[in-house]
């Protein structure tokens, strides 16, 4: 039987099209990867009969690009070679198995369709699923064509069986242009961030980031906040005049406010002249009455600049919020593909029958349903990207199917829609000139006519003011009531809202439809900027200070006119008229250049640094002793937290999650510096540690970052060796290590990953026993001893000993948790996804035996019980 197999880019999407092309009759299975679900049936393909259809997906990219784990390492590698080393293909989630799990799924079918997001990012996706299946697929009999692409916009059965019927092939530019994109950002993000993190929290202890970050996109897009910022500070208002006059007719006395037509005047002077010519006059004239219908156009079609504009300025949520709830609308089918560049609707797309579906809506059915009876408006002309449609409902929706954010996302695609079918708001146009000797003053005033698509966007409606306006003719007399001279100031700009940010980027190219909220997202969530009320971006001091750095070594690394050059190069790659290398290899060499002169200018920035942030030596407070000279380090707060030795002048980085406290004024026996205990709650993981050892691991099956729960000292009463009772119950290389701090509320932790066994709660001592171990499953044996009338033993007894594991009496009192809070920190932007790099090291062997070697027939029934 012939097989073809299907994948999708998530598990939903994966279901609701398996769904649509088996007509509901797939049966779905689970993947032994447990994330991905199997969906299959049989029918027919490309004129075969009788084929069995395999329908799965990825989970997002299978791969990422990274350096080898050696070039990886912050404190050997310098960052200069990160331009020109090797790179290597990564499994982008290593706990999903998702290449081998493709693989397996692969095996006998001898055709790939791929339904990936139609996406440039969506097309590079194709070529990694497709090097996972390549040598496990059988080849098709005939020549025939075995790898297949599906372009959708939306989620129906219409759009599915269409795509099904039109298959083409991989574009194999769109995905070079991603993986051009990849290891630039890659490579010059790296380097900058690596090497300026570094200099500076070396340096200065108030930053309040973790990572002093540089991107290719993110940096330009940093640069139009401060921008704006620079101008509100640089900003000197300028005094100007203007005059106000009042007048009254004679048959109501109605007091009427003229405006101006002069509007302002910056000569004082100048003013008093104009404002005696006024004074003179005891009466104005009307000279005109002029009545002009106009209308405001509707809406162009949605693309999703304007829907992130809108989010941000009009439903107040910010633009990455916005799209994840736009991508969850498309996948469950209410929306059409919510990434597209394009405002022009296509020549065979139905609207009429779009609009049908929402006929009934009690929200906007009425309207609908006038629409469809008078005839729809021809929509105006947009711009077609020849990437996507625009964004549009697939089907109606209504208030108690969706949460209150999706909906008021819905809500807005809607009524979008519905109004850019819909007539222009027409509305009347008055004004009455008026004047008073030689100066001219006017009213003004609207009236609505015809809403039109104002009655769907209602936000949108016109201010009417008419009825302010008096029932005169031309050639009136109007009584001067008032005339005054005010005094008045220029005002600068305020700050730019995140709608704002987002209109210039697309008019300078910065990032995609697809990355401007990711760029967004990062400055705010690096400290560079805080969103304000009205969603203002407000920039940190941190944030001005890098962009007025950048501008003072090299004002190309925040101006975005090279990144949209870089950009429109990249576009070439994807349209198949650029060589990839070539790009690659031009882009490289003028960033290298230009971080190499960053680097030796490095003190130009240095120096707006110093003024606005307080060095190591004045941050801080006294907190444990240094190792090395025995006097008192400092406890820096802010983040990244640190101690650091004035005298040494030496920095050690300390865990980022949880509190940090000293451990009994104990000293560890490699360096005598002082022991420190990190805590995360009862929740959470916790720890001693030395802070020279864990920044600078002793033995080489460490890695920096860790705790004395992984040093394998022979005598160190805190490590590894002393405390560990067992093999992890979940992972394969972590060793469960009692958390000798932890009383009452006792607790082994792994040593690897994030398991927590809650054990013996009230006891007044626990101890691991040397040179005792289990029998049956190798175990260390436990020491548990309670104090009067607190015991939890059977019998009430006070002490006992045995194998947590197979002591029935023992394993009662211990339950498995997973910490919550201390998790290891995340990889630190521009390392990569590999982290600090380093492999590894095997459990240690203490004096009782390998601790924690169980038959993996008891580690089945061990992770089975503990619950």
């Amino acid at each position: 039987m012939v097989g073809v197999l299907m994948v999708a880019e998530k598990p939903s999407l994966a279901l609701s099209i398996a769904q649509i092309l088996s007509n509901h009759k797939c049966v779905s299975r689970k993947g032994f990867n447990g994330a991905c679900s199997v969906h299959e049936w049989t029918g027919s393909f490309q004129g075969l009969q009788g084929v069995k259809f395999k329908m799965t997906s990825v989970c997002g990219h299978v791969n990422t690009l990274d350096f080898p784990s050696k070039y990886n390492n912050w404190d050997r590698v310098d960052p200069s070679e990160l331009f020109y080393c090797s790179t290597e293909k990564k499994e982008a989630t290593p706990k999903l198995k998702m290449p081998a799990f493709l693989a397996a799924e692969a095996k006998h079918n001898e055709f790939l369709v791929l339904w990936l997001d139609c996406d440039k990012e969506g097309e590079n996706i194709c070529f990694e699923v497709m090097n996972c299946v390549l040598d496990s697929m059988k080849r098709p009999q005939g020549g025939m064509r075995q790898f297949h692409r599906a372009k959708f916009s939306s989620i129906t059965d219409k759009d599915i069986k269409l795509a099904m019927n039109t298959l083409v092939e991989p574009d194999e530019n769109q995905s070079k242009s991603v993986d051009a994109r990849q290891e630039l950002d890659l490579r010059i993000g790296c380097a900058f961030t690596r090497f300026q993190t570094k200099f500076f929290q070396g340096k200065y202890g108030d930053l309040d980031s973790s990572l002093i970050s540089y991107g290719p996109c993110q940096t330009p897009t940093l640069g139009f906040c401060v921008g704006r910022h620079d101008i509100i500070q640089t900003f000197k208002p300028e005094t100007y005049w203007t005059i106000a006059v009042k007048v009254k007719t004679e048959l109501s006395g109605r007091q009427l406010v003229l405006d101006w037509d002069r509007q302002r005047c910056f000569d004082k002077e100048v003013a008093q002249l104009f404002l005696s010519d006024v004074k003179s006059h005891k009466y104005a004239t009307v000279t005109n009455i002029s009545s002009k219908e106009k209308a405001k156009e509707r809406p162009i079609a949605l693309n999703t600049v304007e829907l992130m504009r809108v989010a941000s300025s009009g439903l107040g949520m910010g633009p990455h919020h916005a799209m994840q709830i736009a991508e969850k609308l498309y996948i469950q089918g209410f929306i059409s593909y919510p990434r597209t560049e394009s405002t022009h609707y296509s020549e065979n797309f139905d609207l009429k029958d779009a609009l049908r579906q929402h006929q009934n809506s009690s929200d906007w059915g009425a309207e609908v349903r006038e629409l469809l009876s008078q005839g729809i408006n021809k929509p105006k002309k947009g711009h077609d990207a020849g990437d996507h449609p625009p964004i549009t409902p697939m089907r109606a929706a209504s208030r108690d199917q969706l949460d209150g954010d999706s909906w008021r996302v819905y809500d807005y695609v809607v009524r979008h829609f519905i109004a850019s079918l819909s007539r222009n708001c027409k509305y009347l146009s008055t004004v009455i000139t008026i004047a008073i000797g030689d100066e001219s003053f006017s009213m003004t005033g609207k009236k609505t006519i015809d809403p039109g698509f104002t009655a769907l966007m209602t936000w949108q409606t016109l201010l009417e003011d008419d009825e302010n306006l008096p029932t005169v003719n031309k050639g009136d007399q109007l009584m001067i009531d008032d005339v005054r001279l005010l005094e008045k100031q220029t005002s600068p700009p305020d700050y730019l809202t995140e709608s704002d940010l987002i209109t210039l980027m697309e008019k300078h190219g910065i990032g995609t439809d697809a990355s401007i909220p990711v760029h967004i997202n990062n400055i705010c969530q690096r400290n560079y900027v805080t969103i304000g009320a009205g969603r203002k971006l407000i920039p940190t001091t941190l944030g001005i200070v890098l962009v007025h750095g950048y501008l003072k070594i090299d004002p190309d690394l925040v101006h975005p006119q090279m990144r949209s050059a870089v950009e429109e190069q990249l576009d070439l790659i994807a349209h198949g008229r650029a060589n990839f290398k070539s790009v690659l290899k031009h882009t490289l060499e003028i960033f290298k250049l230009k971080f190499q002169y960053f680097v030796s200018n490095i003190s130009g920035m240095d120096q707006l640094f110093e003024v606005s942030f307080s060095t190591l030596a004045e941050s801080g407070r006294p907190f444990s002793r240094c190792g090395k000279c025995r006097r008192f380090m400092k406890y820096v707060m802010a983040k990244p937290s640190r101690l650091y030795c004035n005298t040494c002048d030496e920095t050690l980085n300390l865990p980022q999650n949880g509190n940090i406290k000293l451990y009994q004024e104990l000293k560890c026996p490699l360096d005598d510096f002082e022991i420190l205990y990190v805590t995360a709650g009862g929740s959470g993981k916790s720890y001693v540690f030395c802070p020279y050892c864990y920044n600078n691991p002793p033995f080489r099956e460490m890695r920096k970052d860790m705790g004395c729960n992984s040093c394998t000292h022979p005598t160190c009463t805190h490590g590894q060796n002393s405390n560990g009772v067992s093999q992890c119950v979940e992972c394969e290389e972590g060793i469960l290590v009692l958390d000798a701090a932890s009383i009452p509320k006792w607790k082994l932790g792994c040593n690897r990953c994030d398991v927590i066994i809650r054990l013996f709660n009230d006891a007044a001592k626990v101890s691991v026993l040397d040179e005792k171990n289990c029998s049956e499953c190798d175990a260390q044996i436990m020491k548990v001893e309670y104090k009067e009338g607190k015991s939890k033993l059977e019998e009430g007894e006070l002490t006992a000993e045995g194998c947590i594991y197979c002591d029935e009496s023992l394993s009662r009192l211990v339950e498995k948790h997973h910490a919550v809070l201390m998790r290891r920190r995340p990889n630190r932007q521009g390392t990569g996804r590999g982290g600090a790099g380093r492999g590894r090291g095997k459990p240690g062997r203490g004096r009782g035996g390998k601790r924690g070697k169980v038959p993996k027939d008891k580690m089945a029934q061990l992770a089975a019980y503990f619950v």
